[in-house]
C-alpha cells in the first residue's frame, strides 16, 4: 500500500498560473480601478501639455459662445420686446374673454384697434411732427439769440463772466453748420439705414407679439412641465401671477405716460410754448421709463421753456410738479393696483440698471423683472428658509 498523502496547497505568495503573486499590485489595480469611475476624465491629465490644451479649448469654446449670443443681441432684444409687449396686451384679451369673446377673436379685434389707432396717429402726427422738428432746427439760431438778449442770461453772464458769451457762440456755430448735424446722425446714408432697419424691427416686433399672444397659454404650461410632477401646480399660480402682474404693470406704464404727454401737449400749447406736440411726444417717450422719467422731462421741458419766456417756464415747471403729485398719489395706486409693489429704492436701481444695459428699453423691462424676481423670493425661497428650524 501506498501512502497518500493530501498534496500542499499553494502559499499565497506561490507562483500559479492567471492569480497574481503581489499582493501591492492587485491592490493598485483595484484603486485605479475605482479612481477611474470615481474622477472625471480630465482629472486624469497628467501632462500640463494636455491640461493646457483643454483648458485653452475650453476658454475658445467660452469665447465662441459670446460672440454668438453678442451677434445675435439685436434678435434677443426683439423675442424681449415682443414678449412684453404680449404680457401687455394680455389682460386686454382676458377682459374680452370675461365678457364672451373667444380668445382668437379677441387677439384679432386687440390688433385690429391698436393698429387703426397707430395708424391714426401717425396720419395724424408725422406731418406735423415733422414740420416741427424742422422748424425747431431752423429756430435754433433765433432761439439762441434771444437768450442772450433776454434778462436771464445778463444774470448769468454777471455770475459767471464772459465764458458764458463764449460758449453760446460756439453752440450757435455748432448748431448751425449742417456738416457737425450730419457727422452727429452718420451722413444721410446711415440715417436711411437706420430708418430701414427701424421699420424692419417694428414688423418683426409685431409678428412676434401676435404670435406670443396667439401662444401664451401654450408657452406657460410648456415652462411649467420642465418642473415635478408634485410642483406644477405652485409653479403654475406663481407663473399666472408673474404674467398678470407684469401686463397689469406694463400697460399701467402706457397709460400714465400716455397722461404725461397730454398734460405737456396741454401746458404747452396754452402757455404759448413751441412745438407742443413734439414735446407732447418726447414726453411720452421719456415719462414711460418708471418714477424717474416724470422727474427727467419736467427738468427738460422747464429748462427748453426757458428759452422762450422765463415766466412760462415758471409756470411749466410748478404746473407740471403738481401734476406729479397727483400722478403720484392718485393716478398710479388706482392703475397700478393690480401690479406688484416694489420698494421706490429698487425701482431707481432697476432702471438705472436697465437703462445702461439696454436702453430705454431696459429701463422699461427691468422694473416688472425685479417684480417677478422679489415675487419669486417671498413665495419660494423665503417659506423655505422659513420652514428651516
Amino acid at each position: 500500500m501506498t501512502d497518500a498523502t493530501p498534496a500542499p496547497s499553494p502559499s499565497p505568495g506561490a507562483d500559479s498560473p492567471g492569480v497574481s503573486t503581489d499582493t501591492g499590485e492587485v491592490m493598485a489595480a483595484a484603486t485605479a480601478a475605482t479612481d477611474r469611475g470615481g474622477r472625471p476624465f480630465w482629472a486624469h491629465l497628467d501632462s500640463p501639455f494636455a491640461a493646457g490644451f483643454l483648458l485653452t479649448l475650453g476658454g475658445l469654446l467660452a469665447l465662441v459662445l459670446g460672440f454668438a449670443v453678442s451677434s445675435i443681441s439685436t434678435v434677443l432684444i426683439y423675442i424681449a420686446l415682443a414678449m412684453f409687449a404680449a404680457l401687455g396686451l394680455d389682460p386686454i384679451v382676458k377682459f374680452l374673454a370675461r365678457r364672451g369673446i373667444a380668445r382668437p377673436w379677441g387677439i384679432t379685434i386687440v390688433f385690429v384697434v391698436f393698429g387703426a389707432l397707430i395708424a391714426g396717429l401717425l396720419w395724424l402726427v408725422v406731418p406735423t411732427f415733422v414740420d416741427q422738428v424742422t422748424g425747431f432746427i431752423q429756430s435754433i439760431p433765433a432761439t439762441i439769440s434771444d437768450f442772450r438778449n433776454s434778462d436771464v442770461f445778463h444774470w448769468l453772464e454777471g455770475i459767471f463772466g464772459d465764458g458764458l458769451g463764449s460758449l453760446v457762440n460756439d453752440l450757435q456755430t455748432f448748431a448751425t453748420n449742417p456738416a457737425n448735424i450730419a457727422a452727429i446722425s452718420g451722413g444721410i446714408l446711415k440715417v436711411g439705414a437706420n430708418i430701414a432697419t427701424a421699420i424692419s424691427g417694428a414688423l418683426i416686433v409685431v409678428v412676434l407679439t401676435l404670435y406670443f399672444v396667439a401662444s401664451l397659454p401654450a408657452i406657460k404650461e410648456s415652462l411649467t412641465r420642465f418642473a415635478p410632477a408634485r410642483n406644477r401646480a405652485g409653479v403654475r399660480d406663481l407663473t399666472t401671477q408673474i404674467t398678470d402682474s407684469v401686463g397689469s404693470y406694463l400697460m399701467g406704464m402706457v397709460i400714465l405716460a400716455f397722461f404725461n404727454s397730454v398734460v405737456a401737449f396741454l401746458l404747452h400749447l396754452f402757455l404759448g410754448l413751441p412745438f407742443p406736440l413734439l414735446m407732447g411726444v418726447i414726453a411720452f417717450a421719456i415719462t414711460i421709463i418708471p418714477l424717474v422719467g416724470p422727474v427727467l422731462y419736467w427738468i427738460l421741458g422747464t429748462v427748453l421753456a426757458l428759452f422762450t419766456s422765463p415766466v412760462a417756464a415758471l409756470i411749466f415747471g410748478i404746473a407740471y410738479l403738481v401734476y406729479i403729485q397727483v400722478e403720484a398719489y392718485v393716478l398710479t395706486p388706482r392703475v397700478m393696483s393690480k401690479a406688484i409693489s416694489i420698494p421706490g429704492s429698487l425701482v431707481v436701481i432697476g432702471a438705472l440698471i436697465g437703462g445702461t444695459l439696454l436702453g430705454l428699453l431696459g429701463a422699461l423691462i427691468a422694473v416688472p423683472v425685479t417684480a417677478s424676481i422679489l415675487l419669486i423670493i417671498k413665495q419660494v425661497f423665503l417659506p423655505k428658509q422659513d420652514a428651516k428650524i
